[in-house]
């Protein structure tokens, strides 16, 4: 019997791991045009591929060929260290409304990139991942005031992500 109770409470744990990976939901539209352009990253989920980056930021550009031209760049070891830089594609996934895009660095990888807060003047956004386990929170400017930032956070957690694990990114004043 307590055999039983150990499978069920194993697929349980799956299906609801399942389900909370499943509901988080895109902003419903992202105009592209007004998103192309240069991001701040605020704060994210800390990553392999970003470590010890500082001043960490993102260009989009739109094409005429169906994708989004995504340079990253950050400076390695502190604030004027070496530029790190990465260039790739974004590819929009039909019918949700320009908010969840693939991105491919190296070919034939891409990882899902999901803006699911943004401000209505674009001034900022939020980028995830429905594993829940990247998370970056962009602006337009270099620095975000705190009473955004915390409202944006709420948000987060709303979402069910971890807020603990959330580092700010140190950014040139």
């Amino acid at each position: 019997m307590k055999k039983y109770y150990i499978i069920f409470a194993l697929l349980f744990t799956m299906i609801t791991s399942a389900s909370t990976t499943q509901t988080l939901q895109p902003v419903p539209y992202v105009d592209l045009k007004k998103y192309a352009g240069k991001w701040y990253e605020i704060a994210s989920f800390p990553q392999r591929f970003q470590k010890n980056c500082n001043c960490t930021t993102a260009e989009y550009t739109l094409t005429n060929k169906g994708y989004v031209i995504v340079e990253n760049r950050c400076n390695k070891d502190s604030i004027d260290g070496r530029e790190s830089y990465i260039k790739g594609k974004a590819f929009v996934e039909e019918n949700s409304g320009n908010a969840k895009l693939k991105v491919q660095f190296f070919w034939p990888f891409k990882g899902k990139y999901w803006i699911i807060d943004l401000a209505s003047d674009y001034s900022y956004a939020v980028v995830g991942h429905p594993n829940r386990k990247y998370l970056w929170i962009l602006s337009r400017t270099a620095q975000m005031d705190d009473a955004t930032y915390q409202q944006i956070v709420a948000r987060i957690k709303d979402k069910g992500f971890d807020i603990t694990k959330i580092k700010i990114t140190k950014q040139a004043l």
